[in-house]
């Protein structure tokens, strides 16, 4: 018995007449999978570009909406905040083992990049030389191991922090260096 010919309606080979001999039923089976395999249809360039081009949209609008720049900005003022206050920390600590007695820091009344305002780095000689020496909280690493670093400071010498005393004692520490129009200061 010959395979009658495919159904164009559906698109699939009659079922097998009679006792259901298992050969035709086979037979039948493997038209059919000729038949499926080359109907398969492929992505057309079209559809794919337009895929790709709305990931590149969705991507951009990530980008700008994590805005890197002002993260990585907002990151250096969270530390220069957290530096600030552990300079000023240190300084009171020295202060309360010292009978109120601060390190020697300079008058002033308002705290700004003035060169000899900036607290210097251990053993700082040249651009630093005429800052301000605050080896006494680092001595024996009692009050911090090390004089913090601003994260944007290349200077050899000074430390990026400034520091200076009021009239009636209250010390201030600053970051004049702060991103993103930021005012870093604290005074006790």
């Amino acid at each position: 018995m010959s395979p009658e010919p495919l159904r164009p309606e559906y698109g699939t080979p009659p079922l097998a007449k009679g006792g259901g001999d298992k050969g035709e039923i086979s037979n039948s089976k493997n038209v059919f999978m000729q038949h499926t395999m080359h109907n398969k249809k492929a992505f057309t360039l079209i559809e794919i570009l337009l895929v790709v081009a709305a990931i590149a949209i969705l991507a951009g609008i990530v980008i700008l909406a994590i805005n890197p720049t002002k993260q990585l900005g907002d990151t250096r003022n969270a530390e220069r905040h957290a530096d600030v206050t552990t300079i000023l920390n240190a300084v009171y600590q020295y202060a309360l083992d010292n009978n109120g007695t601060l390190p020697t820091i300079p008058s002033s009344s308002t705290c700004d990049n003035t060169a000899s305002h900036q607290i210097c780095k251990a053993g700082a000689t040249g651009t630093c030389s005429t800052g301000v020496d605050l080896s006494v909280i680092t001595n024996n690493q009692k009050y911090v191991t090390s004089i913090p670093i601003d994260p944007s400071v290349s200077s050899a010498d000074g430390t990026g922090y400034y520091i200076v005393r009021s009239s009636n004692n209250r010390v201030t520490v600053c970051a004049p260096s702060a991103e993103q129009g930021a005012t870093i200061s604290v005074t006790r």
